[in-house]
């Protein structure tokens, strides 16, 4: 998938629990928001940043604790990633919660990166219901506000040696 960013962009990564993620924006000259349901992940994710303080500090780096669908940022953003937490929304009306939140909070020309488990993927994950996707439910989940650019299937190892088909998608808000 192609890089859209660029140095100073904006980028709000929900899920971000303690990904390797928000340390790779940081050094790419990105500002971030990390948001996590848990407070704990998110002072895991601090505790792995070199310099961590320097980045809260200097506004380069915020964290937010708070579930997504309830989710209200003060400035727009250039991108929004997600890795692995749509597909935890089983409810028609949660995901629908969930893309007016990511539709609020991307500036108009900026981007929604998304990662979810695929049609072939795992029916349920760390013992919760998912619900799988495709590149056409994604479009469908975030239409009208954002538009599909290009979407893969990809093969992700887990740490015990399993694989679960995710489906990558890129979108631009409209």
């Amino acid at each position: 998938m192609r890089c859209v960013t660029a140095p100073g962009d904006t980028v709000v990564t929900v899920g971000a629990g303690a990904s390797t993620l928000v340390t790779e924006l940081l050094h790419a000259d990105l500002d971030v928001t990390a948001v996590d349901i848990a407070e704990a992940a998110l002072d895991t994710l601090v505790d792995s940043i070199d310099r961590a303080e320097h980045f809260i500090a200097s506004g380069r780096l915020r964290l937010v604790v708070a579930d997504v669908r309830q989710l209200h940022l003060d400035t727009p953003v250039d991108v929004w990633h997600d890795r692995a937490v749509f597909h935890f929304l089983v409810d028609p009306a949660d995901r629908s919660t969930y893309a007016e939140r990511a539709a609020d909070a991307v500036r108009l020309g900026g981007h929604l990166v998304i990662a979810t488990f695929g049609p072939d993927g795992p029916e349920s994950c760390s013992g919760l219901p998912v619900q799988r996707h495709d590149a056409a439910s994604i479009a469908d989940a975030f239409g009208p506000s954002f538009e599909l650019v290009e979407s893969f299937d990809a093969q992700h190892t887990t740490p015990w040696g399993s694989h679960q088909q995710f489906v990558h998608s890129l979108l631009r808000r409209v």
